[in-house]
């Protein structure tokens, strides 16, 4: 979350969407994480399950959110004339 408002705040849109990917990335890794923890047995079945297909939602909705703002004309709020 905190990656997501550090890019926004950068004001650009490839700044915001390399942030974006930062976040993605972080998601990786908690996934990855948590096979860890399962295999050490810090947790059960279901909630590795859980954890596991939050992270896949969460890097999916931060991917549609990277290629839709590749696709789009939205540059950011420092392109903004005032």
């Amino acid at each position: 979350m905190d990656n997501i408002a550090e890019g926004f705040e950068r004001g650009g849109k490839g700044k915001f969407t390399q942030f974006l990917s930062i976040s993605k990335g972080s998601a990786g890794e908690l996934c990855s994480q948590s096979y860890r923890a399962r295999d050490r047995e810090y947790l059960s079945a279901e909630e590795f399950t859980d954890v596991h297909e939050r992270c896949v939602e969460i890097s999916k909705m931060l991917q549609g959110f990277m290629d839709y703002l590749q696709n789009s004309n939205i540059m950011g709020s420092k392109y903004i004339k005032e």
